[in-house]
């Protein structure tokens, strides 16, 4: 009888006499005979000083590689890149943020197949950590548990919480004169006091639920706080969890990440009024699994499902009092039982999603409302589609006063001019600011754009004017600001056809965007148009700008669907 220790991946590395240097190398590692005949697991993670949201991940790691060895498992520890968002914001180097995710999957994906381990625990922290290590983890498909390193807590200022998104908001307030600027130190002093990824329903809170829902990470871990202790238990038992998997043949990854898994992703994003990069990540997952899922999937399910999280940037809490009230757990078993959600998918306990989230409470009716007194009868999120966005644009509906717009275009060729106009307040009330250029390929890489719409909120002005780009949004944006517009201006897609005086027409409510120009002079405009040159021709941006896809398929960069060769004949076996 084949014994699960027959079957590891990594038995082609450490058994037989062709691999005695194979040996030699684990040896001066400091493993022994037991360490290397043990499943090796590698545990992946971002920690460094790139960017607060990782600083949590070495101890977090530490207690997940202890719950590797206790299982019987050797852990091996690697790092991956970060590119933080805040930081590089509202500059060349926010277009590397995007990048920053394929490299991350890419580099997982050339580590596990590389040393052909037999499992992973992947941690993410910073925005694009998170899904691009799902990414790696379903295309390995080798027993994988995901781990969020938690969010920060948030700030206090005047007898308030406080993040991260006040000091943006603040910048604007102070141009535009009605903040101090000692007020705004103050604020920069106060708004993260913790390390953490930021503490609203960001994208990285935002994905952080999207694995919950999904059921690709320890059950109810992703609210809990980075610097929390509670985290110790949850990294151990992400170890304990993958050895499991390895043991039994699985649940692996593929096999958890299903379209109705999707579905339920979507449906948290739209529940909790969630970052409108998740319409860019969530088709980008399934298309390392094989599963065609674009916006338009998206959009369909955050059309249906109820909006219920009273959670910034639109509302009022953060994750911390997510936790508080019972963690994502509320929020699923509350959509579950309401219908807006699938029960019977598969996480990585073995158990059903739906016998995972029995036992939570049920909302609280402040942080979480039930579905009977949903805050929104839809989601937080619209994809709005039309002659000026044929396949498809994303606008953040939660907070927002008014669901329709109309206005005079005014346009930009790119964030900088953007920036420029805005900090001069050169722009108008009525006006819809198209920031085009900014998309994966015209970029490239599609920078996200918190500092340009943090400024106009700041201004007062944030549902006075619309923007609309090819570029993203962050998490953290709010008012009528509309994103991944495609087919992207660089590709040909209308949104290049825009002039200075057009009006557009937006209905959010209806799902609607249309440029009031008529055919045959955007036939005459596309006649005259021409590509723009790119500013980086080589380099790393340039090789993303010759593979990417565009951001309603969510701008991935290969076929997808990799099957390793053993997967193809049926698993791996003894090397000897």
């Amino acid at each position: 009888m084949t014994k699960p220790s027959d079957r590891l991946r990594s038995r082609i590395t450490t058994h037989g006499i062709d691999r005695t240097p194979h040996r030699a190398f684990m040896r001066a590692m400091g493993l022994d005979d037991e360490a290397i005949a043990r499943p090796m697991v590698g545990v992946v993670s971002q920690k460094g000083e790139t960017t607060p949201c990782n600083m949590s991940h070495g101890p977090q790691v530490e207690d997940a590689k202890t719950g590797v060895r206790a299982a019987g498992g050797t852990p091996r520890e690697f790092t991956t890149i970060s590119v933080s968002d805040g930081i590089g914001m509202n500059h060349e180097g926010m277009k590397f943020s995007l990048v920053s995710r394929e490299v991350i999957a890419d580099s997982i994906e050339a580590v596990v197949h590389g040393h052909a381990y037999d499992g992973l625990v992947g941690f993410g922290g910073c925005d694009k950590t998170l899904p691009g290590v799902i990414m790696g983890m379903v295309r390995c498909n080798v027993p994988a548990v995901f781990v969020y390193g938690g969010s920060a807590l948030p700030g206090r200022h005047r007898g308030k919480d406080v993040s991260v998104l006040d000091a943006y908001e603040a910048v604007g307030a102070v141009q535009a004169g009605t903040m101090e600027e000692a007020e705004l130190r103050a604020l920069e002093l106060s708004c993260k006091p913790t390390v953490g990824a930021c503490a609203g329903q960001f994208t990285a809170n935002t994905m952080a639920m999207v694995s919950e829902a999904l059921g690709i990470t320890v059950p109810n871990s992703a609210m809990v706080p980075a610097v929390f202790a509670e985290r110790k238990a949850i990294c151990e038992r992400a170890g304990a969890l993958v050895m499991r998997a390895i043991g039994t043949g699985g649940p692996r990854p593929r096999d958890i990440v299903t379209r109705a898994a999707l579905e339920n992703a979507c449906a948290i994003v739209a529940a909790t009024g969630g970052s409108t990069n998740s319409a860019l990540h969530i088709p980008a997952i399934a298309h390392e699994a094989g599963i065609a899922f674009t916006m338009e999937d998206v959009a369909n399910v955050l059309q249906r499902t109820p909006f219920i999280g009273n959670l910034r940037p639109g509302g009022a809490y953060h994750a911390r009092d997510v936790h508080e009230i019972g963690g994502a757990h509320v929020v699923i078993r509350e959509l579950i039982a309401a219908g807006f959600m699938h029960g019977d998918t598969l996480t990585v306990t073995g158990r059903s999603l739906a016998e995972e989230v029995a036992g939570a409470p049920a909302p609280d009716g402040e942080v979480i409302r039930p579905v009977r007194d949903a805050i929104l009868p839809s989601g937080g999120v619209a994809v709005l589609k039309g002659n000026l966005c044929p396949d498809g644009a994303i606008v953040k509906v939660a907070g927002l006063k008014a669901l329709q717009f109309t206005g005079t275009a005014r346009v930009f060729e790119s964030e900088d001019d953007a920036v420029e106009a805005v900090h001069a307040r050169d722009y108008a009330a009525g006006e819809v600011l198209i920031v085009r250029n900014e998309g994966p390929r015209g970029g490239p890489g599609m920078r996200e754009m918190l500092g340009l719409t943090a400024l106009i909120y700041g201004h007062q002005m944030g549902e006075k004017v619309a923007l609309l780009t090819d570029g993203r949004f962050s998490g953290a944006t709010r008012g009528m600001c509309i994103g991944h517009a495609a087919p992207e201006a660089a590709a040909g897609g209308p949104l290049g056809l825009v002039a200075d005086g057009d009006t557009i027409r937006i209905d959010a409510a209806a799902g609607t965007i249309t440029l009031e120009v008529d055919d045959a002079e955007l036939e005459r405009r596309r006649a005259a148009w021409a590509a723009p040159q790119t500013r980086h021709p080589a380099g790393l941006l340039s090789k993303y700008a010759a593979t990417v896809g565009q951001a309603h398929q969510g701008a991935v960069t290969h076929a997808g669907n990799a099957i390793w060769p053993e997967d193809r004949r049926g698993g791996g076996g003894d090397h000897d």
